[in-house]
């Protein structure tokens, strides 16, 4: 069997709908904390970590945690991607990654511990490209195989960057192409690799992130999960604004296209789609196919930023709010 095999679905696409999670968090009561800590991002506006200050100290910590099922076959490469996507939730924060632990479950009984071993090498190999301690973990014994790391950081709270900080009048500016949903859900129905998918996957947001916070970027996040729209409508929600899209400036994987037409697109993206449609104006021109490849389930996707990276696409602008938080052209 594949290692893909083992999944029921694959990387970030395995999330929790979007509307769902909202609700059972919405539910849970206010967390308490210990007085001599301040928490600077909690929950409220589903950014990608959260953010505490300890007093007397200049720098905050940040703290995430992100694993999924396999999106590729290859378990060295599958290490890398989960890699690279857990330490993107703190660069989608200003920050960098500092520490991380492993989470591995693992079906021991039909997965060699040598395939287990590739997964942990393929997480310590983008672990020591971010320069990131790599130290620990925890594992189990589990039916279906994932992996992932949960990442301390540090970032400067004058540095900070929310998905609650948009301005009217602000660019957004996305750093990596998107489509690797489709091309994750292609290659476990049919065994076809894409390079180019791989490649975007095991990319560090570092650069992306050092060159927003140079540029004095305090709002964006990272696109993963919830698929570019998803993320969008979190981030102009959260601002109290409207995100206009210009579908024609979103850059693709090459054969995302194709694929979606073809058919292989994952429950998870229908979900997003569902969720952001009610508060999303689609232009006559922006076919069902178009929708679902902007809510594309993402697997370690790109930054996207209230403000110009040079060398990145802008696809679109901040508003005052309108009737719709998000608008696509």
């Amino acid at each position: 069997m594949r290692l893909t095999d083992y999944s029921r679905g694959g990387g970030c696409a395995c999330k929790i709908p979007p509307g769902e999670l909202e609700t059972l968090i919405g539910e849970l009561p206010a967390s308490v904390g210990p007085e001599q800590v301040a928490l600077l991002v909690g929950s409220e506006h589903g950014d990608d970590a959260a953010v505490v200050q300890l007093d007397g100290q200049d720098t905050a910590w940040v703290s995430t945690v992100d694993f999924f099922t396999p999106v590729v076959d290859d378990a060295r490469t599958w290490g890398q991607i989960a890699a690279a996507n857990a330490f993107s939730d703190v660069y989608a924060m200003g920050g960098r990654p500092v520490l991380g632990l492993n989470l591995l479950c693992w079906p021991r009984d039909e997965l060699s511990m040598d395939v287990a071993a590739e997964v942990l090498a393929g997480g310590l190999d983008v672990a020591n490209e971010a320069r990131v301690f790599l130290a620990g973990g925890h594992s189990i014994d589990d039916a279906e195989p994932k992996y992932g790391i949960a990442v301390c950081g540090t970032v400067l709270p004058d540095e900070l960057i929310t998905n609650s900080s948009g301005q009217a009048g602000l660019p957004l500016t996305l750093t990596k192409p998107i489509g690797t949903g489709v091309l994750n859900n292609r290659h476990k129905r049919t065994g076809e690799v894409f390079p180019q998918a791989i490649t975007t996957m095991t990319q560090l947001n570092e650069k992306a992130a050092t060159l927003a916070v140079s540029a004095g970027i305090r709002c964006g996040t990272d696109i993963t999960g919830f698929g570019l729209l998803g993320h969008v409508y979190k981030l102009a929600r959260a601002s109290g604004l409207t995100a206009i899209i210009d579908a024609k400036a979103v850059p693709f994987l090459d054969e995302a296209q194709d694929s979606a037409r073809r058919g292989f697109v994952s429950g998870g993206t229908r979900r997003n789609l569902d969720w952001v449609t009610p508060n999303t104006d689609f232009a006559s021109s922006i076919d069902e196919i178009d929708r679902l490849l902007l809510a594309d389930a993402q697997t370690s996707g790109g930054l996207l930023v209230a403000g110009e990276l040079p060398g990145y696409p802008v696809i679109g602008e901040l508003v005052v709010r309108r009737d719709a938080t998000v608008v696509v052209l």
